[in-house]
């Protein structure tokens, strides 16, 4: 069923990866399914596997008629604020799509500002399987992400907190310090700095 009243196929969904951890990007994805080239197991990322995310991801690159990953940096995260921040991204996936939508739902209520005709649908990735496969290809972006600052910037365990805030994080940050990929306007961070008077 349905939220909105768009019947065709070109209807991209969007959804975003990231707001709550203290380091790294925000990631969002656009995907236009192709009606003629269903996948199946489709379902909002943070209910699946990391091994079926992992696997519905190629599946989702090769079937779909048109996706695209983007993000915002952590400098625009820490300049415009993280919602503003997971709206750019979001902007910025859909506009670099291959074929252009007639109709675009994104996950949350928010929308970012742009000319598409478009509707925001809360809890939108369980009703919506184009929201569904954009969150999986954020989130597995994004994880990709942490997996390689990981190896740059070694003792945070990026690669298994993907940079949320969890004790080991915290503590890292009091015994090492931050990073530049580290998000200065979020509050532990932030705290940090304060207590270094940096």
């Amino acid at each position: 069923m349905n939220e909105f009243a768009y019947t065709g196929h070109l209807l991209a969904g969007v959804d975003e990866a990231g707001r709550g951890p203290l380091a790294g990007s925000v990631f969002a994805a656009a995907v236009i399914l192709n009606p003629s080239r269903p996948i199946a197991g489709l379902a909002d990322s943070k209910k699946l596997s990391e091994k079926k995310r992992d696997a519905l991801f190629p599946l989702i690159l090769e079937n779909a008629l048109a996706y695209a990953i983007a993000y915002s940096s952590v400098a625009e995260i820490d300049e415009m604020n993280i919602l503003q921040a997971s709206l750019l991204a979001m902007k910025r996936a859909v506009q670099a799509l291959s074929v252009q939508p007639e109709f675009v739902v994104v996950d949350g209520n928010q929308l970012p500002k742009w000319h598409y005709n478009s509707q925001a649908i809360v809890k939108g990735d369980d009703k919506v399987a184009a929201i569904a496969a954009a969150s999986i290809l954020a989130k597995v972006s994004r994880d990709q992400e942490l997996i390689a600052l990981d190896k740059q910037y070694p003792g945070y365990g990026f690669a298994q907190n993907k940079a949320y805030p969890s004790k080991q994080h915290l503590d890292a940050i009091q015994r090492l310090g931050i990073t530049p990929v580290h998000r200065r306007s979020y509050k532990p961070v932030k705290n940090y700095l304060e207590q270094q008077h940096l």
